[in-house]
């Protein structure tokens, strides 16, 4: 299975050891599945991290951030999005994870906001799944 990981996954990641998003970012370096990247979501994902409220909430170090963006780095599928079809989604931040996901060909986008790309994601041949569905999808 191929995904797009937005970032509020990483987030809830972050945040909660016992929950599924912890689970999925667990078992990316496993390769159960391809999670794709690209250079702005990367960007992102290390601005969110990275945010001083954010590692206060986490208690992660600048470090432990690394870590998991050098792991996401060492095992993701780099995509580089040719083609775009905005608008499509109420909030301009996600067009680059839709655009991610069909340049990449990505069987789905995980996210916690599934609403968010609902309902432009199905047009275009992508699943919107929540970090659960998607580890049920897996185990399936």
């Amino acid at each position: 299975m191929i995904v797009v990981v937005d970032t509020n996954v990483l987030v809830a990641a972050t945040l909660s050891p016992s929950g599924a998003s912890f689970r999925i970012l667990a078992l990316i370096p496993a390769r159960r599945f391809e999670v794709l990247l690209s250079v702005p979501l990367m960007l992102e994902y290390e601005d969110v991290l990275k945010r001083e409220d954010m590692r206060a909430r986490s208690h992660l170090t600048l470090e432990d951030i690394d870590i998991i963006l050098d792991m996401l780095a060492a095992v993701g599928t780099p995509c580089t999005p040719f083609f775009q079809w905005r608008p499509q989604l109420p909030d301009p931040d996600d067009e680059m994870l839709l655009e991610l996901a069909v340049n990449g060909r990505a069987d789905a986008i995980v996210t916690v906001n599934t609403r968010d790309f609902l309902p432009a994601a199905p047009t275009f041949g992508v699943e919107v799944l929540r970090p659960g569905e998607f580890l049920r999808r897996l185990r399936s």
